[in-house]
């Protein structure tokens, strides 16, 4: 009996996933539970497992598709069996996201932009309504001004996919037709050959349209400070090893930041906080995001009312959304809902810098790498760690100096470590 490997639904919110790689092909063998196609859905990606023992009789979506959720990805079954066609619902639910993708992404755009040059030939063009093409070739083609109406598709059905329009823009750069007015930005150096042409899709299309957004649609500021965290490093080393006996839980500098941060909240409530067009809410709960860097991006894990934990559970929470995040086995609502954020670059070297507020929220707190640094004691010279501390915030919530004072009050408590305890 055949399998069908479906599209999962992965969150409340999730509209399309897109297939980021298949780890199969058509013909080879699968064992039910084994992960057979890799698929991302805004800052989740997971793998899709078979369904059952068999072999992979075929694929329907290909690398790079973007489809509704639902939708037939391939079929497993018996290596004498033969895949039925994709289910007709399946097939007429693909053409009605297709179409509504279409029809919302041309309200605001005259039919001369995103029809780009005349067909091969001075042909008159096809009503691009009645095109069949995919949600990812589409997208492509309109951002590089391509008419695709005249495209002979090779998918199903004559359908136009990815290929076929890089193939399309490829030879539209050699015969030198490329768009008049496109930005030389975006031709890449002259004489350059054989640059790697990466299409921008699932992570990191989020995170690209998101911080763009973040930018154009706040007013950012970012201060510095740094914090002397000498005898913070010393407590933790002191109180390290009662925490782990007790707790089960190993310490880190993170986690002292971090509580810092949500006890400085507590008390500069305007900065736990978001703008939401004509209002700005204030929270009474601190759900503190901790960035995580991943191989293909970035995502945030939320740690919900973070003022109500102790140190430990708070040290607790931080490791396994951590693990659990580089496992890709955060669920949606994992990364949702933050007040406030924190961005810790201090592994890489890097000191001080600019972080990009994540949407709504009215601050980031940046983190670099500790330094020792001669300082003045009074009229002694000594060495002391350093710690800096990157805060943006948006401007339109709060000014300068209620920014600066929560800033004060993050280092006060990193300065004087044991409140931190408390």
């Amino acid at each position: 009996m055949a399998h069908e490997v479906i599209m999962p639904k992965l969150g409340m919110a999730m509209v399309e996933g897109t297939v980021i790689a298949w780890k199969k092909r058509a013909g080879d063998a699968v064992k039910k539970g084994e992960g057979i196609v890799e698929i991302s859905s805004e800052k989740i990606e997971m793998e899709v497992e078979a369904p059952a023992d068999g072999v992979l009789l075929r694929i329907d979506v290909a690398e790079g598709g973007v489809v509704p959720y639902g939708t037939v990805l391939g079929v497993v079954g018996q290596p004498n069996e033969t895949a039925a066609a994709v289910p007709a619902a399946v097939s007429a639910a693909a053409q009605v996201e297709s179409a509504a993708s279409l029809a919302a992404a041309e309200p605001t755009t005259s039919a001369t932009a995103v029809t780009g040059a005349p067909a091969a030939g001075g042909a008159p063009a096809r009503s691009r309504e009645g095109v069949k093409i995919s949600p990812v070739a589409r997208k492509m083609a309109e951002e590089a001004g391509l008419d695709y109406t005249n495209i002979a598709g090779s998918g199903p059905q004559g359908r136009i996919t990815k290929e076929d329009i890089e193939a399309a823009l490829a030879a539209r750069e050699n015969e030198g037709n490329a768009p008049a007015g496109q930005a030389a930005a975006d031709e890449g150096p002259i004489g350059e050959t054989g640059a790697e042409h990466i299409p921008v899709t699932g992570m990191r299309r989020v995170i690209a349209e998101r911080m763009q957004n973040s930018l154009m649609q706040s007013a950012q500021l970012t201060m510095t400070a740094h914090a002397d965290v000498t005898d913070l490093l010393r407590m933790k080393e002191q109180v390290s090893g009662e925490l782990q006996d007790r707790y089960g839980v190993k310490l880190t500098v993170t986690d002292l930041i971090a509580r810092a941060a949500v006890l400085a909240l507590s008390r500069h409530k305007e900065m736990n906080s978001a703008f939401l067009g004509d209002r700005i809410e204030r929270y009474e709960e601190v759900h503190l995001g901790i960035a995580v860097a991943l191989e293909k991006g970035l995502v945030v894990p939320v740690i919900r009312r973070a003022g109500k934990l102790s140190i430990a559970e708070l040290s607790r929470e931080i490791k396994s959304l951590g693990v659990r995040a580089r496992q890709n086995q955060l669920a949606p609502d994992e990364m949702k809902g933050s007040t406030f954020t924190i961005t810790n670059l201090g592994g890489y070297g890097v000191e001080t810098f600019t972080p990009i507020l994540n949407p709504p929220e009215t601050g980031i707190l940046g983190v670099g790498a500790v330094r020792d640094t001669p300082v003045f004691v009074g009229d002694e010279l000594v060495r002391r760690s350093m710690l800096p501390l990157s805060l943006t915030f948006d401007h339109r919530v709060l000014d300068g100096a209620p920014a600066a004072a929560f800033l004060a009050a993050v280092k006060r408590y990193l300065e004087e470590p044991y409140s931190l305890l408390l």
